[in-house]
């Protein structure tokens, strides 16, 4: 095919939604180009790779409860699958997650407190509850929602508790009986409360491996940085200067972005844009001269003045994104779509000073360090959220234009959800298999 190749369908972004839709419609019989702003593929699904150490841009596990879906991710790579232990970091006390089932490492008092709290919190449904300040008081009670998830709010979320909404939680954090407290606060427990039994992660190859069997035969060109689309001439332009007609259309591209590439935006539409929020990020990446400095699958560090708000451990996902006898990690560090950024190389030198302390490494250890900076990480569900997406998603299909991905319908996808929007665009286009 090649650039050559004037197709009807035509899909921008190669991350796992934009596979998925060019690999389903394979799957019918149709031909599709996509077209990548990046050299490679794979997305925030992706990875790089430093003198033999493999880093994932953001950090991911599958475990999607479609067999047929886990059955052709494994087909593509084998998979190890982890039990999801982790650990959170909180004032040098390590607890395992979620910390409320956990609390038996922290003093008497600060557990009796909790305790104390939680027992008192108000009673209220919590499905009721649309203000995520509230909703975690209720959860949790007061003095554990202000240590734990209203600190750990502000770093990943970039917001204060209030200024979010509820609807996004479902199943992601964990509520608890009075019992569970009770039981976790005298003994380490062995139970993992984890929303799921397993994570599963490539033997080889990183984490986009599990999608080289619907990669394989498919036409990706990339660099391919789109600038317009003339939805009346159905043509796609780009910054190199070439273009492209479409017959169909499927993107990934943010929501943000596509309000100023689809020409002649109407104004309600880029105005219900701005109100969209969502999180950008530093990755931290370290590689290490010996095999011991990762200690947990990933953990979560709570203490403010620390800028991760999670720290992955790469070599524990596979042995394969190290070179023998090291080890590495990768910490995430967010902000608001809105906020300052500080400079990348005080964020690398504050992580690395802190990491130093909290898992046992010293500058003699590092053989690799890398800051890289992802400028969509996270969908910020703020209240505008639905009402405002809703505007420019209903505005983009009456255009033909089919959203597609986390960025592309602009929701907390996990990603073989991102996998399914693929499947799923198929079908919004009338196209059946």
């Amino acid at each position: 095919m090649g650039a050559a190749y004037v197709g009807r369908n035509v899909i921008l972004g190669a991350g796992i939604a934009g596979i998925s839709a060019a690999w389903h419609l394979q799957q019918r019989g149709e031909q599709s180009v996509i077209y990548e702003q990046d050299a490679d593929w794979g997305g925030l699904c992706g990875h790089f790779v430093i003198d033999g150490f493999r880093f994932d841009r953001f950090v991911h596990f599958s475990f999607t409860p479609d067999e047929q879906m886990a059955a052709l991710f494994e087909r593509s790579s084998p998979l190890y699958s982890h039990v999801p232990v982790c650990y959170n970091y909180w004032h040098g006390h390590w607890l395992r997650h979620p910390a409320q089932n956990n609390l038996a490492p922290l003093p008497c008092e600060e557990k009796v407190r909790i305790i104390e709290d939680f027992v008192a919190r108000p009673r209220k449904d919590a499905a009721s509850i649309s203000c995520y300040d509230e909703w975690l008081r209720v959860q949790y009670g007061d003095y554990y929602a202000e240590q734990f998830p209203f600190a750990y709010t502000r770093k990943y979320w970039g917001h204060e508790a209030h200024e979010l909404e509820t609807r996004w939680v479902g199943e992601r954090m964990r509520v608890s009986s009075l019992a569970e407290v009770l039981r976790g606060a005298f003994v380490e427990q062995e139970e993992n409360f984890y929303y799921t039994s397993h994570m599963n992660y490539p033997k080889k190859g990183g984490y986009r491996s599990i999608l080289d069997r619907c990669r394989e035969d498919l036409d990706i060109q990339f660099n391919k940085k789109v600038t317009a689309i003339d939805v009346k001439e159905r043509v796609v332009y780009f910054a190199d200067g070439s273009r492209i007609p479409y017959s169909r259309l499927f993107s990934s591209v943010p929501l943000p972005e596509m309000v100023h590439i689809v020409l002649d935006c109407p104004a309600e539409v880029q105005r219900a844009a701005d109100q969209l929020s969502w999180t950008r990020g530093y990755q931290v990446s370290l590689g290490f001269n010996r095999p011991d400095v990762a200690k947990y699958l990933w953990f979560y560090i709570y203490d403010e003045d620390i800028p991760p708000a999670r720290v992955y451990s790469p070599n524990l996902k596979s042995p394969d994104n190290v070179p023998t006898g090291c080890s590495s990690l990768q910490a995430e560090v967010f902000y608001a779509n809105d906020a300052t950024l500080p400079p990348a190389e005080e964020v690398l030198r504050i992580t690395v000073d802190q990491l130093k302390e909290i898992c046992d490494f010293s500058e003699e250890d590092i053989i690799v360090r890398n800051i890289h900076f992802e400028p969509y990480a996270n969908v910020t569900f703020t209240p505008p959220i639905y009402s405002a997406r809703e505007t420019v998603l209903s505005w983009l299909r009456s255009l033909n234009i089919t959203p597609i991905g986390r960025f592309g319908l602009w929701d907390y996808l996990w990603s073989h959800q991102a996998f399914q929007s693929g499947a799923d665009a198929l079908r919004e286009m009338g196209m059946k298999g």
